[in-house]
């Protein structure tokens, strides 16, 4: 029996009773837990037996392996059914059939019916057979014992005894003999073996074609990430894509549904395998469900990237190495290759490496460029790449404005002719007066003598939005900003789009977060090469690269911002495109700002020197002609390019960015336009002379009346 504990407990005194109180409290001892039952224990141990990892394991290896004899004497008489019957010849009928290839089916059943004749000649021969054999075998017997009496015979007379004549019969008699108690001793043995080794075969066969449920295979089995990419899986995520007319058309394959694939090729990082979808089946079904696909394949959705090739009802799937998109790709040869140089001409840009891994390069020549996408994710230096090759054809002009103004293009200062940096309405005024100086060069090459080549003129706008969106108007109460038919910078752009081409005058955009506000429809439509990275949805995409590349699978939209900074999509005829395609991704060279500081210097040596406008000159008192007259001096002739030169000298402000165009603006229609002698423009002393005297005279006879 338990003893009681007994708690001594002492009342504290109080100012009332001061004698403080000792009382006794009897508390009994807790009574023991009462004992488990067996049954209880036992259940426990019995669970944490079945749950045990260990048991889970083999319990899959059991079943893996009996499913792979099951499965396997289902596949051996598939197999042997095959063989015998014309079921295979209507499986591949059905699936030509499914696919809408009608002369396949024809080729099959064709096959089908001659499988049939010969079968029935088989069967014939089958019925005369018993008959021929019996004399066959009557014959060959009767033969074969003459032929054995015969040798017994030769036998005889060579050694002179009687008996040698039967020693061939007898022997052949012992030896069949032989042969008897031979099955006689194995027979036993092998009914017993037999079976085993005919099981031994079916497990071969189902471990082969691994004929057993996902559920029950290993763990690094079941483990797809990674895996390689092979004709099932393409399939098996095909069918579980949800389209009900795709997964019964499969079923319904004889093939299983290979017959859809093309070939699975290794393209770069990835494989590539065009699938020929059934009928019943759009392309847009399957484009719609990338998500699900990608998973299917044990891909992140980024890692798919699914096209419409040339051929009807195709689709063409690139999928990567699980986490080859993640790694970068190596540095730019205009960083590595100190001796490159460039044609605007003939040359392509070296912009980066498509999803094949092979190195993607661009045209320049006479296209409009227009690169969009959402900030922060490469757009500039995707543009600054293109410029910066284009710089080392020393033939290549350039007007520049950035209207974000932080210095990204601070390294084309003495490369450009005229560069303007900043974000407010007053920047974004002399970049519209830039542009529009490029229209009225513009102008003055479209009437020269035709066959002139003029040296390409590069007007490039980065944050052109900020120019779109201006509400700034001039004098005459003209916006700068804004999309209509009286914008300046608007008109301006889509003057050099309508006929800049034709005289090497090219217009350059760079644009975030592309709207039918911060960018028209009428100028983004006016680029020859459209190229996107990261956009947050579709309708974007498509004011980027046009209804025609995104019908086509550009998505950019799918890209991801942040994580696939520097890879855009690219809509163009200028770069290399897969048949059938209407656009590419393209993941571009990364180059800093120290890189390309490097490359301007570079091309900046191939130039005699260029004087950097960053501002357009309003200074009404500067007198342009008699600034010209005064240059020339006491010469007859001096070369154009001289005059810039003292011109610029004689007042950096006024002249210092001045071009030809510029010269030749204040020339025309004064009777002092520059002229070619021995090869070179130049401009005449006494035609500026008698052009000054005359417009004096006119103005005095002006004042006189």
């Amino acid at each position: 029996m338990s003893e009681n504990v007994v708690h001594l407990h002492k009342n504290t005194a109080t100012t009332a009773d001061p004698a403080p109180v000792t009382t006794l409290t009897v508390v009994p001892e807790p009574a023991p837990p009462a004992p488990v039952p067996l049954w209880v224990r036992s259940g426990r141990a019995v669970r944490t037996v079945v749950t045990h990892d260990t048991t889970k394991t083999a319990a899959r290896a059991a079943a893996r392996h009996s499913l792979y004899t099951l499965n396997g004497g289902r596949i051996a008489a598939r197999r042997a059914w095959d063989g015998r019957t014309g079921a295979r010849y209507e499986r591949m009928i059905r699936a030509a059939e499914a696919a809408g290839n009608l002369e396949m089916a024809e080729e099959w059943e064709e096959r089908l019916q001659r499988f049939r004749e010969a079968r029935h000649r088989r069967r014939m021969d089958l019925l005369h057979s018993p008959v021929d054999a019996a004399k066959g075998v009557g014959v060959g017997a009767g033969m074969g014992v003459g032929a054995l009496v015969a040798l017994g015979v030769v036998m005889a007379i060579n050694s002179g005894d009687v008996k040698d004549v039967v020693t061939p019969l007898a022997a052949t008699v012992e030896f069949i003999g032989l042969m008897i108690r031979i099955v006689q001793i194995v027979w036993g043995p092998a009914l017993t073996i037999g079976p085993l080794l005919a099981l031994l075969a079916l497990w071969a066969v189902g471990r082969h074609q691994q004929a057993a449920p996902a559920w029950s295979m290993p763990d690094q089995v079941r483990s797809g990430e990674g895996e390689p990419i092979t004709p099932s899986i393409v399939v098996k995520a095909l069918r579980d894509l949800g389209v009900p007319a795709l997964r019964k058309a499969i079923q319904e394959m004889g093939d299983a549904g290979a017959s859809m694939l093309g070939p699975i090729r290794i393209a770069g990082c990835g494989v590539e395998v065009d699938v020929t979808l059934p009928s019943g089946v759009s392309t847009i079904e399957v484009q719609n469900r990338r998500r699900k696909l990608a998973e299917n394949l044990t891909r992140h959705e980024h890692e798919v990237f699914i096209t419409i090739p040339q051929a009807a009802r195709t689709v063409r799937l690139w999928i990567a190495d699980s986490g080859a998109l993640d790694e970068p790709i190596g540095p730019s040869p205009l960083v590595t290759d100190e001796t490159m140089t460039a044609d605007y001409g003939k040359g392509r840009a070296p912009w980066g490496q498509d999803l094949r891994g092979d190195a993607a390069s661009l045209s320049l020549y006479q296209r409009h460029l227009l690169i969009t996408g959402l900030s922060n994710q490469g757009k500039t230096v995707a543009l600054r790449s293109l410029a910066l090759w284009l710089s080392l054809d020393r033939s290549v002009q350039f007007l520049m404005g950035d209207l974000k103004g932080v210095g990204d293009w601070a390294m084309f200062d003495g490369l450009a002719t005229t560069l303007i940096q900043g974000p407010t309405d007053e920047h974004v005024i002399q970049v519209t007066e830039m542009v529009e100086g490029a229209v009225q060069e513009m102008n003055r090459r479209i009437q020269a003598v035709p066959g002139t080549i003029f040296p390409p003129l590069i007007v490039l706008v980065d944050e052109a939005q900020v120019a779109f969106m201006c509400p700034a108007k001039d004098e005459d109460k003209r916006p700068y900003g804004g999309s209509k038919a009286n914008s300046r910078y608007f008109m301006a752009v889509r003057k050099i789009h309508n006929q800049g081409r034709a005289v090497n005058v090219l217009m350059w955009q760079g644009t975030q977060d592309p709207t039918n506000e911060n960018l028209p429809k009428l100028v983004r439509e006016g680029a020859h090469t459209r190229a996107s990275l990261a956009l947050g949805t579709e309708s974007q995409a498509r004011m980027a690269l046009g209804d025609k590349a995104v019908d086509g699978g550009a998505a950019p939209n799918l890209l991801r911002p942040g994580l696939d900074r520097g890879t855009l999509v690219v809509a163009s005829d200028g770069i290399a495109i897969p048949a059938g395609q209407s656009s590419i991704t393209v993941r571009t060279h990364y180059i800093d700002d120290d890189a390309a500081e490097a490359i301007t210097d570079r091309a900046k040596a191939l130039r005699d020197g260029v004087t950097t406008l960053h501002a357009i000159d309003r200074d009404p008192d500067r007198d342009p002609l008699a600034d010209i007259a005064s240059v020339i001096g006491t010469a007859e002739r001096v070369r154009t390019k001289d005059v810039l030169a003292r011109l610029g000298t004689l007042n950096p402000r006024a002249y210092g960015g001045w071009s030809f165009l510029d010269l030749k603006r204040v020339l025309d229609g004064t009777g002092a336009e520059p002229y070619k002698s021995d090869g070179v423009m130049v401009v005449a002393r006494d035609r500026v002379a008698r052009a000054l005297a005359n417009r004096d005279g006119e103005g005095s006879a002006s004042a006189s009346e």
